[in-house]
């Protein structure tokens, strides 16, 4: 008879473990986001064991990072529908949870543990996206555009597109549009208001949101994906065009014959993932992250999308030109390491004038601080010379007293751990109307 109990007990244990093992599978922690912006003081807890430390444009954000903000600090990030998060100076927050079921659907669950988020959900079918604070949860599967202050004492959530449900201590509070509540953070207690006061971040957050309703969807209808992040980057600061054996290209804008994809970086260590470049670029993301660089006599470096189903660690290359080092990742050490100008290089303090050098390919330009960048594009590349040109000055960043961009002055070979500055600038590459020479061939297996 015990023989039995000890039987019955270990085959529901069998049971137990597969039913455990079964629902694990269902979920993926392959999702990885994008920090999207950076203004200031940073810092990110990458879960290495060394806490906080600094944090850049680009890095990726795995589940478990912790990010938060120093005085005059801000930053953004990027959901791959689109959706974004953003926070201002004196603000934490946690991504405790960032998943794919077997079906698709994406679950992402963040925390603020103090301060100001902004959430901007652009909620596609089936995804659910979690905020918690306090002793309370907005769950989220429609898209909403909201903002939350979290003190030792009390939250105020103020809704201004959507609604919004919290859960937990308080039970179920429906917020409208345009309508706020207040959480005490020690009680069930809340009160719920038909307005909401304003806050001094409010424009800042409205002008980021309007950057990427503008110019996500650009120029790029030729480009099929199934990402959103990125996509207003590239619009803005680069331009698409047809290649004959190649189809579709992107390239940035303010190149120069010496500028190459891996100039200006970074590699930063993950657990799970190894080593991964980040790109210094403002529209260093998805061209690091899918498709591939290749080198075209006659176009320069350009980038062909595609290979959405594998997210690299590492770029991509095809074709490269002789003599061409291609940055490797660090073998023995977990340290960041810089490449070129590295990863530290801020946009300008806001300001009504802008200094654009040829080979600089977009780096210390503000998003969406320079109203025609194409055109401004089109105008340096008749000369060898840095552009002046007037700014949207509302479309800068802070004035946090970073210097711009440092000019290039000197292009030796791409050293892996350098950042002192190039000592030549060539003239641009010209645009060859004939058709490069024959494409490289390319595997059918996805990558």
């Amino acid at each position: 008879m015990a023989i039995g109990k000890l039987g019955l007990l270990a085959f529901w244990g069998v049971v137990a473990t597969a039913l455990f093992a079964s629902s694990a599978a269902a979920e993926s922690k392959a999702r990885i986001v994008r920090l999207s912006d950076v203004q200031g003081n940073v810092q990110m807890d990458r879960a290495t064991g060394n806490g906080f430390e600094r944090a850049f444009l680009n890095m990726p954000v795995i589940e478990g990072t912790q990010l938060k903000t120093g005085e005059e600090g801000r930053a953004e990030i990027e959901f791959e529908d689109g959706s974004a998060l953003r926070i201002v100076p004196d603000s934490e927050v946690s991504f405790t949870h960032l998943a794919l079921g077997d079906d698709g659907r994406k679950l992402s669950t963040v925390q603020l543990t103090g301060g100001t988020l902004y959430v901007n959900v652009r909620g596609q079918k089936g995804d659910t996206f979690t905020v918690n604070f306090g002793s309370e949860t907005v769950t989220l599967t429609e898209p909403a555009h909201f903002r939350l202050d979290l003190t030792s004492d009390e939250a105020t959530l103020a809704v201004f597109k959507g609604r919004v449900e919290v859960s937990g201590q308080s039970g179920p509070v429906e917020i409208s549009e345009k309508h706020s509540a207040t959480f005490d953070v020690h009680s069930d207690r809340y009160e719920v208001a038909k307005n909401y006061e304003e806050d001094p971040y409010d424009d800042w957050d409205k002008q980021q949101s309007e950057y990427h309703d503008r110019y996500a969807n650009a120029r790029n209808a030729d480009v099929s994906s199934p990402y959103a992040y990125g996509w207003s980057d590239l619009n803005y600061y680069g331009s698409y065009f047809s290649v004959p054996g190649y189809g579709m290209v992107w390239q940035p804008y303010f190149l120069d014959a010496s500028w190459d994809p891996y100039m200006d970086g970074g590699w930063v260590w993950y657990p799970g993932y190894g080593y991964m470049w980040v790109s210094a670029y403002p529209w260093g993301w998805m061209p690091y992250r899918y498709g591939s660089w290749t080198f075209l006599p006659g176009y320069g470096w350009v980038w062909q999308p595609g290979y959405w189903n594998t997210w690299y660690t590492v770029p991509r290359v095809v074709n490269p030109p002789a003599r061409t080092v291609i940055p490797q990742p660090p073998a023995r050490t977990r340290t960041t390491v810089m490449v070129g100008r590295g990863l530290a290089t801020l946009p300008a303090a806001r300001t009504t004038r802008l200094t654009i050098t040829p080979g600089s390919a977009g780096l210390g330009v503000p998003r969406g601080a320079v109203r025609d960048l194409e055109r401004v594009a089109r105008e340096a590349n008749r000369s060898t010379r840095p552009v002046e040109v007037r700014t949207d000055r509302a479309a800068g960043p802070p004035d946090t007293g970073a210097a711009p961009a440092p000019p290039r002055t000197g292009s030796p070979a791409p050293s892996r751990q350098v950042s002192t500055p190039r000592t030549s600038s060539p003239p641009p590459a010209p645009r060859m109307p004939s058709p490069p020479p024959s494409a490289p061939s390319r595997s059918a297996k996805p990558h």
